[in-house]
């Protein structure tokens, strides 16, 4: 819901898709702020914020260290029996001469959001005890910067991809760690979606008196003033010289310094490495002797040929349609910038958005491989080796994901900022 303004303001805000200054009211607990003009939320507000994110997290992380204490997925093909433990989905990449796909398959299912988890009992812990200032701020700091790359949710997708791909090879049993990765990710959403940032910096350091000058419902930028893009305080901008937000620190800019110069260089990036990532095997599958190679592509014809289509359909919108349409996108939206088309700011933001969204989620195939190939090593009788394109799409997802956070869709309303769509 969208609040209505009392009289009395607690505290103004830059919107962060769109520059709108607005008035933050007091709400009450199960109440969220949104821009006016572009539905962005700004905060929000739960019944018992600290003791509910400290029952979430820790149970969060309960969940994850059975996940990763217990047996996750055994199969049996023919007498040919194997059993993987979750850290093995990274381990086996490793011996596999992946490190680096290991590497990003370990930290998004299971590292980052094991850091997330702690870091947050650790602040809200502190926020109790009413000593704010223990590491609390370094922590809040990290918060924005972890969220895209925690894919607990996008890993059990996989493992349920790769189920279906193992039920015409072997029998499948799922051991207590894949029911405890169910819940541990349903759990991971809820504390994330149960931190609001707006309120726990406000515990932290105050909020520092707003400047009278600033008018709400007019772009930040227009007023020589922004918002922080770490603590969301208003700050003025120094003319000749770099500003910091006065309550956490942080470099302030009013735009992201050379957002469209280093957003066209990722996207170029993403696309050179798309072709080898698609041309290239993606898995190769040995089977008594005999080596079969499969790219995205083909692997997704294989499914849809064995009767498997809704999940050849998971991995064709997952693997190819959304990073190209990704691509696409962004290369307008960064277009749009200097030549406003037809489309209005507000439509652009969405697009915008819907990018941020979908693209994680096309980490589905290399987690898919990171498991199958964890799960089927016989030697020549069976087993699953990482093709080249593992990396070459890997690097697609990851390249794509930072063009996107390199830009600045405040840009988008500098053109039509005078519309109120």
């Amino acid at each position: 819901m969208t609040t209505q303004q009392p009289t009395k303001w607690r505290r103004l805000r830059a919107c962060p898709a769109c520059d709108m200054v607005s008035a933050i009211p007091v709400l009450r607990p199960g109440q969220h702020a949104n821009c006016p003009r572009c539905g962005h939320v700004l905060a929000r507000r739960y019944l018992h914020p600290v003791q509910r994110s400290i029952a979430l997290a820790a149970s969060a992380l309960i969940t994850l260290l059975m996940a990763v204490a217990f047996p996750f997925i055994s199969v049996d093909a023919g007498g040919l029996d194997n059993q993987i433990e979750l850290p093995q989905t990274a381990s086996t990449l490793l011996q596999s001469h992946q490190p680096v796909v290991a590497f990003i398959v370990a930290c998004t299912a299971i590292v980052l959001p094991g850091l997330y988890l702690v870091g947050v009992i650790a602040m809200q812990a502190n926020v109790l005890r009413t000593v704010p200032k223990a590491y609390s701020d370094v922590i809040a700091r990290l918060f924005s910067q972890l969220h895209p790359w925690m894919m607990a949710d996008v890993f059990m997708v996989a493992a349920l991809i790769s189920l279906v791909k193992l039920t015409g090879m072997a029998d499948v049993q799922l051991g207590a760690s894949f029911w405890a990765y169910c819940v541990f990710a349903l759990l991971l959403l809820m504390t994330t979606r149960s931190v609001d940032i707006d309120w726990l910096w406000y515990r932290l350091a105050g909020e520092p008196e707003t400047p009278e000058d600033i008018r709400c419902g007019m772009n930040a930028a227009a007023q020589q003033v922004t918002g922080c893009a770490t603590c969301g305080l208003i700050n003025h901008l120094s003319a000749h010289h770099p500003s910091n937000c006065v309550r956490c620190g942080s470099v302030l800019h009013a735009r992201k310094p050379h957002s469209l110069q280093f957003t066209w260089a990722l996207l170029l990036t993403a696309m050179i490495l798309y072709i080898p990532a698609n041309a290239y095997p993606m898995m190769i599958t040995t089977s008594l002797g005999q080596s079969h190679a499969a790219t995205i592509i083909g692997g997704m014809l294989e499914l849809w040929q064995h009767g498997s289509q809704p999940i050849a359909a998971v991995i064709f919108v997952a693997s190819v349609l959304v990073p190209i349409l990704k691509m696409l996108v962004l290369i307008l939206l960064s277009w749009l910038v200097k030549h406003p088309g037809p489309l209005s700011a507000l439509q652009k933001t969405r697009l915008y958005h819907l990018t941020e969204f979908v693209g994680r989620w096309s980490m589905v195939d290399v987690f898919v491989v990171a498991i199958m190939v964890a799960l089927i090593q016989s030697g020549n009788l069976m087993s699953v080796l990482p093709g080249p394109a593992a990396l070459a799409f890997c690097a697609v997802v990851i390249t794509t994901m930072l063009a996107a956070m390199a830009f600045d869709p405040r840009l988008l309303w500098d053109t039509q900022g005078k519309q109120h769509d």
